[in-house]
């Protein structure tokens, strides 16, 4: 039978074993659905109760605008090497409750955000309170093998894949290039050049993946 969101919302709750805390990665290509899946699961996880799910994406660790023009690597952002990978593999390190000499059970942990209107990563954004007992965490490069993020796939319980139709995610990518800014053409031209550069070496990590989630399992509307 094919896959529900239900299935999903099921195998997502039973992650947290043992009072101990657990980490969901959703990885995909650019546009491919990731922030969507990942705000429908921790909405409908969450409830009206007290939330015990918390949502921490990987995109706070882009590397500023600034270091980037250093580097030389403006005009790749959203590349692997335009994020601080060593940084979020500490952070989900921390999450987990492996940092040494730490006591992260009791303690707020913050992660960085990312400001989609300033493109610019924001410090101290998303707090991730005690009584989190799930944290969901979605990027692009969760399952690569190289540099600092071959750290990352270890420390999530488990990594699914969101693998939409290839015309609906360049579709979605290249109207999130306009909202944010980007003229008709240079969003086409992002979307087909940088970005599906990036889209190609991540397909390339889909056997990885735990579960490979089509696009019928995500719910069509935005939370």
């Amino acid at each position: 039978m094919p896959l529900t969101f239900d299935d999903l919302l099921t195998r997502a709750r039973s992650l947290p074993r043992g009072g101990r805390r657990a980490i969901l990665g959703i990885a995909g290509s650019p546009g491919a659905g990731k922030s969507t899946l990942a705000g429908h699961l921790v909405r409908e996880l969450n409830g009206p109760g007290e939330p015990w799910v918390a949502h921490v994406p990987m995109d706070g660790f882009h590397l500023a605008d600034a270091e980037l023009d250093r580097l030389g690597r403006r005009d790749r952002k959203g590349a692997p090497d335009t994020f601080d990978a060593a940084g979020y593999a500490a952070l989900l390190r921390r999450l987990r409750g492996e940092a040494d000499g730490e006591d992260v059970e009791g303690d707020t942990v913050y992660a960085p955000g990312f400001e989609r209107e300033l493109e610019q990563p924001i410090a101290g954004a998303v707090p991730v309170r005690p009584s989190a007992r799930l944290v969901v965490t979605e990027g692009n490069y969760l399952l690569l093998e190289t540099g600092a993020w071959a750290r990352v796939r270890a420390r999530l319980d488990e990594v699914w894949f969101c693998e939409p139709a290839q015309t609906e995610r360049i579709r979605r990518l290249v109207a999130r290039h306009e909202r944010f800014g980007k003229s008709p053409e240079d969003a086409v031209a992002w979307a087909l050049g940088s970005d599906q550069r990036n889209a190609d070496l991540v397909a390339a990590t889909r056997d990885r993946a735990d579960l490979v989630v089509p696009e019928g399992a995500v719910p069509v509307s935005r939370p």
